[in-house]
C-alpha cells in the first residue's frame, strides 16, 4: 500500500539515524543530558567563514526547504563567477554567486500523484567535459530520494533563465526501486559521487541507498537528443555488522529493519578509490568500480557502543562504551570531499556532525590516509554564525578571482541561527563560504 502523501513528507523529514543519546534513570523516566565534548573537539582551531547564504526554512511557508549538500562549479573563463550548486531537498536545488547570493533555484519535481512522495534532492556532485554528442559540456548530478532517480543539470552560466538546464533523460528508471509502490517506501537514492575513470573516459554516479548499506555504480550516458540517462553496472553492500576485539558481534542502533547507511562520499580521481561515510560507522575506502575489498579508514568515537532504541523518543540509548571507538569523528560522519593540491598531494576532509568539527586525512593511500589535523567553522560575529551539524562540504582548491584566490570551502550549516537570516521558531539551516587559505593555515597544512 503507497503511502500518503503526508506520511511519505513525515517519513523523509526523519532524515538522520537515531543517535546515541546519553541518558539518566530517573524512575521509570528517560532524561537526556547533554554530551560531554572530548579534550579533541575543544581542542580544535577556529576558523570563521566569509559569507553565508540566506537561510532556508524547513516548513510550508519555507517550501521544505532543507539545505544539505553543496558542490563547486569552476567558471575557467572567469573564475570570479564561479559557482555554487546545493541541494535543499524538498526546496530543490539552489545555485549561488560566490558572494553567497542566489543566482537560481530549481523545484523538485512534484509528487506523480497526491498520495505520492514529493521530488526531494538529497546530495550533488559534478561531471566536468563530459563526451555528448553535441561536444564536451559540465553537468550537475542529483540524488532525487523522493523518486528514487538521479537527475542531471547542464551548467552554462550564458543560457537565458540561469546557468543550470534540466537534461534528464525522461526514461531514467529507479535506481533502487521496482515500482512506485516500493519508492514510496523511501529506501531510495541518497547519497552520492561522480567519477571519471580515466582509463575508459567514461563517466560514473556512485550511489548510496537510505536505510540500508547499498551502493550502486552508474554509467552517465548521454543520449542523441541531447538529455543524460544511467544504467546500472553492479552494485555492492557494505557491513551492518562487526566483530569486535573482544569478539562480541556489534550492529549500530537504529529503528527496527534500518541498517547503517552511507551518506557522504567522494572518489579521489588519481586513483580511482572511493571514500564513503557510513555514519554511524566510519570512513571506508574501496576501489570506485565496487571491486575490491573495502577498508575501514578510521572509525567514528561511537564504534562499538551499544545501543537500545527508545520508540517514545526515536532516539538510541547508550549503554557502556567498551573503548574500541576512533577518536576523531563523532557520529554521524558526513560531508566527504577532496582538498586536492597541485602535485597529486592533498587531503580527505569529513564532517563529523556529532560535535561539529572537521577532520583531515591525507589522501595518500600509501600513507594508509594518516590523520593531519582537523577544525571548526565558528561565529565570526552576531550576523555570521558558525557550522554546526554539518551534513555537506565541497573544497576547490583553485583560484577563484579576487574573492578566493586561494581556493574555497562551502559548509552546510544544520542549525542556522545568524541575526542575517534565521527568525526565531522556524527550523534554519544554509551554507558557509570559507577561505580555504584560512582553513590551511588554522590545521597547520
Amino acid at each position: 500500500m503507497s503511502l500518503s502523501r503526508q506520511e511519505a513528507s513525515v517519513r523523509m523529514h526523519r532524515s538522520r539515524s537515531p543517535r546515541l543519546v546519553a541518558t539518566a534513570v530517573l524512575g521509570t523516566a528517560l532524561v537526556a543530558l547533554a554530551p560531554l565534548s572530548p579534550a579533541h573537539a575543544t581542542s580544535l582551531p577556529s576558523v570563521g567563514a566569509t559569507a553565508e547564504t540566506a537561510a532556508l526554512y524547513d516548513d510550508e511557508a519555507g517550501g521544505n526547504a532543507n539545505a544539505d549538500d553543496p558542490a563547486i562549479w569552476r567558471n575557467d573563463a572567469d573564475p570570479g563567477r564561479s559557482l555554487v550548486v546545493a541541494t535543499a531537498k524538498e526546496g530543490g536545488l539552489r545555485v549561488y554567486g560566490l558572494d553567497a547570493s542566489l543566482v537560481q533555484t530549481i523545484p523538485a519535481p512534484a509528487p506523480v500523484t497526491e498520495d505520492h512522495a514529493p521530488g526531494r534532492f538529497n546530495n550533488v556532485d559534478l561531471v566536468s567535459g563530459l563526451r555528448t554528442p553535441a561536444g564536451r559540456a559540465d553537468f550537475a548530478v542529483v540524488s532525487d530520494r523522493g523518486n528514487d532517480r538521479l537527475r542531471v543539470y547542464r551548467v552554462d552560466p550564458s543560457q537565458p533563465g540561469g546557468p543550470l538546464k534540466d537534461v534528464t533523460d525522461p526514461a531514467a528508471a529507479p535506481v533502487f526501486s521496482s515500482d512506485q509502490a516500493e519508492i514510496d517506501e523511501q529506501r531510495t537514492a541518497y547519497g552520492l559521487a561522480t567519477w571519471q575513470d580515466r582509463s575508459t573516459g567514461r563517466a560514473y554516479a556512485l550511489v548510496s541507498r537510505r536505510n540500508t548499506t547499498d551502493l550502486a555504480l552508474l554509467e552517465l550516458r548521454p543520449t542523441a537528443a541531447g538529455t543524460v540517462g544511467y544504467r546500472l553496472v553492479r552494485t555492492l553492500s557494505l557491513p551492518s555488522s562487526f566483530r569486535l576485539p573482544d569478539g562480541r558481534s556489534w550492529t549500530p542502533c537504529g529503528e527496527p529493519g534500518e541498517l547503517p547507511q552511507v551518506e557522504g562520499m567522494v572518489v579521489d580521481p588519481a586513483n580511482g578509490m572511493l571514500y564513503a561515510g557510513q555514519e554511524d560507522v566510519g570512513i571506508w575506502r574501496l576501489p570506485a568500480g565496487l571491486r575490491g575489498r573495502p577498508v575501514l579508514v578510521d572509525k567514528v568515537r561511537e564504534y562499538g557502543v551499544p545501543g537500545t532504541y527508545d520508540p517514545e523518543s526515536e532516539e538510541c540509548v547508550p549503554g557502556a562504551d567498551p573503548g574500541f571507538g576512533g577518536k576523531r569523528l563523532a557520529a554521524d560522519v558526513e560531508g566527504l570531499t577532496l582538498v586536492r593540491e597541485s602535485g597529486g598531494d592533498g587531503y580527505l576532509l569529513a564532517s563529523g556532525q556529532g560535535d561539529d568539527t572537521f577532520a583531515l586525512y591525507d589522501r595518500e593511500v600509501s600513507e594508509d590516509n594518516e590523520y593531519e589535523g582537523g577544525f571548526r567553522v565558528g561565529a565570526v560575529s552576531a550576523d555570521l554564525d558558525g557550522s554546526e551539524e554539518c551534513d555537506g562540504a565541497a573544497v576547490l582548491d583553485e583560484p577563484l578571482g579576487a574573492r578566493y584566490p586561494h581556493g574555497l570551502l562551502v559548509v552546510q550549516d544544520g542549525h542556522e541561527t545568524s541575526a542575517s537570516g534565521a527568525e526565531e521558531g522556524r527550523e534554519a539551516t544554509g551554507f558557509k563560504f570559507v577561505d580555504l587559505r584560512a582553513v590551511k593555515d588554522a590545521a597547520g597544512l
